[in-house]
């Protein structure tokens, strides 16, 4: 095999130099994904989470928004609380 032969597309990403910014956005969408779902199941809006939350319907936008950067994990425990679920973390 070559050097220059990519064995997967993680490689092809980590050389091309976006496999950070590419990762941290699925990582984003999934937990997006997740938390919308919840919210459908229970029939619970933006609106009414932003409320459960005590916070801002613009914040519960920025939360939701698997492009928006600034999520915290204090943001994120939150969310997860008043959903009636917990937060679990794993690093592997």
């Amino acid at each position: 095999m070559k050097a220059n032969e990519l064995n997967s597309f993680d490689d092809f990403l980590k050389r091309d130099g976006t496999f950070d910014e590419i990762q941290s956005y699925a990582i984003k969408k999934v937990i997006t994904y997740q938390l919308q779902n919840e919210m459908k199941n229970q029939k619970i809006t933006k609106t009414k989470l932003a409320q459960l939350m005590n916070t801002s319907r613009a914040s519960i936008n920025r939360l939701l928004d698997p492009s928006n950067k600034s999520l915290t994990l204090n943001t994120l425990e939150c969310a997860t609380r008043v959903l009636g679920k917990q937060l679990s973390i794993n690093i592997i």
